[in-house]
Order: C-alpha cells, then structure tokens, then sequence
C-alpha cells in the first residue's frame, strides 16, 4: 500500500489549516505555514538529486527545521537519519559513514564539530541552520544555508520519482550498543502510523490537547513518543530548543498544557526549581514519565500536586509498548503498567518460554510497532527478532494481574557466589535514602566471590556519606549477599541524552569485560 508519514503534514494542512501545529519558543507555526516549509525543503531536495532510499542526516536541536526535513523526507521516500547534536567528533563521524547519509543539516553554532570530521565522512552536502532566534546566520564556505536555499522553492506538494510503500523505511534512530557501538534502528511508515494511533489510545489525546515536552527531538521518545502523534492528531506540540527547567513549568500554565512528558532524570531539575509549588497545574489531564528508575518518593511528590505520572516503558527498538493507566498510579506504584493496544508483552526463559506471573525473565514483545532490525547488522537483527518477537534485553516479571514491573537489564545482572543479583533492586533501595540523589552498582571481579558489586554514588548538595552508612542504610532490606563490596562516590554520573546512566562507561573504566556480562542464549543486546 502507498501511504507515508509525510501525509500528516499533507492533511493536517488541508484539515487544519490556521490551527497551530507547534508552540515554539512562544511562536506559533500553523499546519499550512509548517506544511509550505516541508514542500519548500522537499523540492530542494529533489533538484539535489537526493532521491527514494538515500539517506539524510540531521543534526539538530529541537527546532521547527527539524519537522521541516521530517515529513520533507518522509514524502519523497528517503531516509532520515537522527543524530544526537551531543555525539563528539568519532561518534558523529562514525554514524554518518554507518548509515551512508549523502547530506548534513547541522545548526550552525555545531559547525565547528562538523569542520571537524568533514574530511572523513562521505557526506556530498552539507547545509546550516541558524542556532537562535535572533541575530544572522553564521555563513562558512563549506555549507549551504537552510533558509536562502529553500525560500524560493515552490509549496505545492512534492511527487516522488518512486512510489513509497507503507512498508519502506522512514528512518534511522541510532542507540547504544552493549559493546559501545552504536546500532541504527530502522523504522518504517506504518510502524510509525501504529506508534501514533498507540500513543493517542494512550493519552486519550483531542484535538484541542497541548502536548509540552522538552525531550529533544533526535530520540524516539521526542520524535515518536511525542511529536508525531500529536500532529497526526491535530493538537498542539509545544517545545523549546532546550530543556529548561523553569520555563517548562511555567509552560504549563502559560498554554494550560493538558499532556506532559518529561523523563525521572527532568523530573529532579525541576523539583529542584521549587516552581511546581507556584503555578496552576490544573488543566494537565495526562502525564507520562520514566526513562530510569523512579523512585516511589517522586510519584508521591507528583501525585500530591495532582500530577499522577504514568511509568512509561519503551526502547528505540519499539517505542512507548506499555504504559501505567492513570487510574493505577497509586495502586501499582512501581510497575510500568500494560501492553498498549498494538504491542504484546511476555516473560521468557532461556528457551523463549512463556514464564508465569512471579518469575524474572527477558521482557519480550511483537507488534505492529517493532523496528524493521539494525541498519547494516543482519546477525544482530536476527539476534535479536526471533520469529517476529523483539528481545529487549530487559529483565521483568509480571503479578497476578498482569502488570509488569522492570528487575535489571540482563547485561546488568552479575552473578556473586552463585546467585544472581540485579543490581536495580539494589540501587532501587539507595534510592530512598535521603541524601543520595543518583545511583548506579555494576559487578566487578572479586577473588571470593567471582564477582560483587560496586556503587557509584551521587549524594545530594551538600550531604557527607560513608561507605559504612551506605552498608547499614541497606541492613534488613536487601540479603547481606547483594550488598556492593565497594562504594565510591561521584560529582556526577556519565548519563545518555535521554536520562539514563552510562553504566557501559563505568564498566569499561573500571575494567569489566563486558562479554563477560550475562547474555542469555538467544538475548539481543
């Protein structure tokens, strides 16, 4: 079948045209004015020779660009690649060669990055967009500016030179791997559709709906979680370039958002700015949060203010699959809720199987919402899909009722005098403790047991912690045997962009091989 996602931008400007589609920076973009900028894009695109299949690199904070070259992509076919405008030199030079991208949009005040590895990549164009809202555009003799090179394109709808199926690839999400090696994740139109129709089963979302977030858009939880379904929806996406703690609280009562996102890791920043306590939350409907672990205490913060925050679960490889139901916050406070509408959710063994209510095992899924595989890595996608089913490498269980609850990751897990230990119930305890603000243990070597554990602890401003109170805060809450042998504490813990612990880096620093890590027969990494 013949559809893409750059019909949205196509319909929602014929179906809603003088409605805004996006809330940036103050400054409303209407359907129409947002789908005239993906038409201009698209038909430079073109007459570049950019055609059906090649691949095209973002590298981007959250702008309306972004979009611009989203749905521009989406419309003619061709790939989008996107890129986390954190990556240093290597890490942007190795994912451009990876995934063959023929162009380069980058903000201009990333250009000096960009200079950088421009004599290494295979990249034919490279084209900038100005950083702020204010001032002129940084000019280099190497690039093409956005804006010049798409305002005398026409609006009217681009044709593209093949015809695309609902089945082809829109684009390529890049995560981490185990081994510290970055795997593209392809995704394709209509894995996208269903992502869309899940999360606005999930939020209950309406047209008249403000959805504010400031995740960045290069990661599947802005582009996918969040974005995308509220403008197939026809509501409101409010964002900034920047995550900024103040101004996202004062956005809420602003624009009377009624759907907000924002990760544990955004969550402490911004309890940290003491506003959630001065401005009217009232008109918030639905809140979806995770990322991390969260510690219960932040729910019971959220919920006193009337925010009850739905645990979310999803990986790039399958976005948002489950979520919390509102109405069990409080009653299943810890679990990340119940498969979605497209997305099937089990607990598997060794072999695959079916494991019941109660028992640990991998966390596996299928559905309409599943990656195609990784780009250029058939072994791995075989790894892992098996049979249509997604290994997520995540450990969980689910209760009696069928809620499930996250353990470890599988890799995560060490094994100290034959027993298995999952250091997330371990650092979900630390959590609790009143002057630790973040957590993280892996598993070292030890000469006794094999292995133990290490925590690496970052203690709130201003508290004084040891080793030994560390030890006794866990006494009679956790066996003696999951206690960590070695405690070392941090004045900051290495974390990805969307909020999670680097607990690769703190293995590979420390000295732990990391194929020594637990990989279940048949687990993808």
């Amino acid at each position: 079948m013949q559809w893409n996602i750059g019909y949205i931008a196509k319909k929602r400007s014929i179906l809603t045209p003088n409605k805004p589609a996006i809330l940036y920076e103050d400054r409303p973009i209407t359907y129409k004015e947002l789908n005239e900028g993906v038409n201009r894009f698209a038909h430079y695109l073109k007459e570049a020779g950019i055609r059906k299949g090649d691949h095209i690199a973002v590298f981007l904070r959250n702008c309306p660009e972004f979009f611009e070259i989203y749905f521009a992509t989406a419309k003619l076919g061709i790939v989008f690649v996107s890129l986390n405008f954190r990556l240093v030199g290597p890490e942007l030079e190795y994912q451009l060669n990876h995934s063959g991208s023929r162009m380069l949009i980058f903000h201009d005040d990333l250009a000096g990055i960009v200079n950088t590895v421009r004599p290494k990549v295979r990249v034919e164009k490279f084209v900038s967009v100005k950083s702020g809202e204010h001032g002129v555009a940084e000019r280099f003799d190497w690039a093409e500016n956005y804006h010049e090179i798409i305002k005398y394109f026409p609006t009217d709808e681009p044709l593209p030179d093949k015809p695309i199926d609902r089945d082809d690839p829109l684009a390529v999400i890049y995560t981490s791997g185990v081994e510290g090696v970055p795997k593209g994740a392809v995704l394709s139109h209509l894995q996208t559709y269903f992502k869309c129709f899940q999360v606005i089963l999930y939020t209950d979302m309406r047209a008249d709906d403000l959805y504010l977030t400031q995740l960045p858009l290069f990661h599947s939880g802005g582009i996918f979680c969040a974005a995308t379904p509220t403008l197939c929806r026809g509501a409101t996406y409010v964002m900034r370039q920047r995550f900024d703690p103040e101004k996202f609280v004062e956005d809420i009562e602003r624009y009377r958002a009624t759907i907000i996102f924002a990760l544990t890791a955004m969550w402490r920043i911004i309890f940290q700015t003491g506003k959630l306590d001065h401005v009217d939350l009232s008109s918030v409907r639905c809140v979806l949060g995770g990322g991390e672990k969260t510690p219960l205490s932040m729910i019971d913060e959220l919920t006193a203010r009337g925010l009850f925050m739905q645990q979310v679960y999803g990986q790039t490889e399958n976005s948002l699959m489950m979520v919390l139901p509102r109405e069990d916050v409080l009653r299943k406070k810890g679990s990340i809720g119940l498969p979605g509408f497209f997305t099937e959710v089990f607990i598997g063994n060794e072999r695959g199987n079916e494991l019941p209510p109660g028992q640990i095992g991998e966390m596996e899924a299928r559905g309409p919402t599943v990656m195609t595989g990784y780009l250029g890595n058939p072994e791995l996608t075989a790894q892992t899909i098996v049979d249509g089913i997604l290994h997520t490498g995540d450990l969980g269980y689910r209760d009696e009722e069928g809620y499930f609850y996250i353990v470890d990751r599988a890799k995560d897990m060490y094994r100290s005098g034959g027993e298995n230990v999952y250091p997330a119930e371990v650092e979900k305890v630390l959590l609790t403790h009143p002057e630790i603000l973040q957590v993280a243990i892996i598993g070292v070597p030890d000469d006794k047991w094999g292995e133990t554990g290490k925590a690496f602890i970052l203690p709130k401003q201003g508290a004084k912690l040891t080793r030994e109170e560390v030890l006794q805060f866990l006494q009679g809450k956790v066996a003696k045997f999951k206690f960590p042998t070695y405690v070392e504490f941090l004045s900051e813990l290495p974390m990805t962009s969307s909020g999670k612990i680097k607990k690769v880096e703190l293995k590979e620093k420390y000295g732990v091989k990391l194929s020594e890590s637990f990989s279940p027969k048949g687990m993808g990494s």
